[in-house]
């Protein structure tokens, strides 16, 4: 690939002073919720100069997982007073990603749309005359990281959040009317391109602007196939790039955010509204029409649009998706509880026999406890690293019906990976396979295995490194729905991981 330009940010962590719903304090980067734009081009490099505290990751980070982010797994968490350099090495992504905090539930309010321009600036769908970031995300009236804290001490439920937002506005959330209301001013006859980010911490969402269809072009950071369709259901995690025409009488019109759960825990069922608002001479309405979307559990509208999306899969666009699968790998997905110790902890998860638990997750049945140490570094300073490079992997996730069955929107750092299945019920290892989207597969990073369901993904381990697999639902993380990906060396220094930084975080020493 042709070097890119090279571009340098600071991002400064700190609290800072809010009034959304109740005057209180957050984590922002550079004072802003959501936080900076960052905008460059495919194949650019980027350096973050990170003070104090957190972390995220965004993209693949090609040989290079350690600035890939979550803590204690490529890295230790930068102390509070200290900064580190990021290097963020952009290699095919091209559409919009995000970068977010990767520190216990600090990305509730640290995180920012990243948008990787094509290189000639041109788009392989029809160009838009205006584009629009909108966030999709979570506000609570609690402090977050005390609502974190409470949850994993008592075992049970997390406190829910108080409202969604869009672009960091709350208003015409179900529970605050009053709050000021983002405003989209359009003008007819001219197309808008809205890069939509999905920030929310643990519900997924239906999205639509009322009399007005949207069409998808993009995901994850790669091109779609063009998907008429009159919603969206975007998990925590995705991304979508989308175009609408505004080609509607002159008037205002709601962009609605409404949950899509199909759980039995608790949840925040409020929704987000935003105003599109055509440009002209008319009077406003005395109602602002909303779009119909989904009903709250709507498995099946929320199954059909996933099943929908295909990879554009053109020559100047191409897609390549492993047909001869030497690794497979089959993951249960489960909510599951852990016996309430030690012994005299008072616990609130969901009793068993009027025993007394504590929530868990798991993926094989095996619940993910974050170590104190960097497993990056652990690997790469203490084992051999040549085996497995360049393997095409298939992994099918299963969902189960163990405690909660729901949809998990499952992620994979540093790899996109194709979707070529998808279904309801128990994967059949016989007759699913023969119904393979091997052609144009939709290449994503994160998917939502619906509830008692499955997916099918496929990718080649070309990029070796220790990667961070995990539910986007930040509870379902915390409570143990991760695992670690490990891709081995390949045989030589373009197929293995680069040298470590002359500087890393340190580990705590306790």
């Amino acid at each position: 690939m042709a070097q890119g330009q090279v571009h340098h940010y600071d991002f400064v962590l700190k609290e800072t002073n809010f009034t959304k719903l109740v005057a209180q304090r957050a984590w922002t980067v550079n004072d802003s919720f959501p936080g900076p734009v960052i905008t460059v081009r495919r194949g650019d490099l980027v350096y973050f100069n990170v003070h104090t505290r957190k972390i995220w990751h965004g993209v693949k980070q090609p040989r290079n997982p350690w600035s890939d982010g979550p803590e204690n797994v490529t890295q230790c968490p930068i102390q509070p007073g200290t900064n580190f350099t990021q290097e963020i090495i952009l290699s095919d992504e091209e559409g919009t990603l995000w970068w977010h905090a990767h520190s216990d539930w600090s990305r509730a309010t640290v995180h920012g749309a990243f948008v990787i321009l094509p290189p000639d600036g041109k788009y392989p769908f029809p160009q838009p005359d205006f584009e629009q970031i909108i966030v999709l995300g979570t506000w609570y009236k609690g402090d977050v990281m005390a609502i974190y804290d409470d949850a994993v001490a008592s075992g049970g439920n997390p406190n829910i959040s108080d409202a969604h937002t869009i672009n960091g506005f709350t208003g015409n959330s179900t529970d605050c009317p009053t709050e000021e209301t983002f405003t989209m001013k359009v003008s007819y006859g001219k197309t808008y391109l809205l890069r939509i980010v999905n920030a929310v911490m643990n519900e997924e969402r239906f999205f639509g602007i009322a009399n007005h269809k949207l069409t998808l072009v993009g995901m994850d950071g790669a091109y779609t196939q063009s998907l008429i369709t009159d919603y969206l259901m975007i998990t925590p995690g995705q991304t979508m790039d989308v175009l609408f025409t505004a080609n509607q009488t002159l008037s205002q019109y709601y962009m609605l955010s409404t949950a899509y759960f199909d759980g039995f825990a608790e949840f925040d069922n409020t929704s987000a509204k935003g105003i599109i608002e055509y440009i002209g001479n008319y009077t406003p309405p005395s109602t602002i029409p909303s779009p119909t979307l989904p009903e709250l559990r709507n498995a099946t509208a929320a199954l059909n649009f996933t099943a929908s999306l295909k990879s554009l899969a053109t020559p100047q666009h191409p897609i390549n998706v492993p047909k001869n699968i030497t690794r497979h790998i089959f993951i249960a997905i489960s909510l599951n509880v852990l016996p309430c110790l030690p012994a005299g902890r008072t616990c609130k998860g969901p009793p068993v026999n009027n025993t007394e638990t504590i929530i868990s997750a798991s993926l094989n049945n095996i619940s993910f406890s974050t170590p104190k140490i960097d497993i990056l570094e652990a690997y790469y300073r203490d084992e051999g690293h040549n085996d497995n490079y360049g393997e095409a992997v298939e992994i099918v996730l299963q969902g189960t019906a163990i405690q909660s069955p729901e949809n998990h929107p499952m992620h994979l750092h540093g790899y996109s990976f194709y979707v070529v299945g998808i279904g309801s019920g128990n994967f059949n290892n016989f007759s699913d396979p023969e119904n393979y989207n091997l052609v144009n597969p939709p290449e994503v990073n994160t998917i939502g295995v619906p509830k008692s369901g499955w997916v099918a993904i496929r990718f080649f381990a070309n990029n070796p490194g220790v990667w961070f697999m995990h539910c986007h639902l930040e509870r379902h993380a915390t409570w143990g729905m991760d695992t670690v990906l490990i891709v081995k060396n390949g045989s030589t220094p373009e197929t293995s991981i680069r040298k470590p930084p002359a500087y890393m975080p340190p580990c705590p020493k306790s």
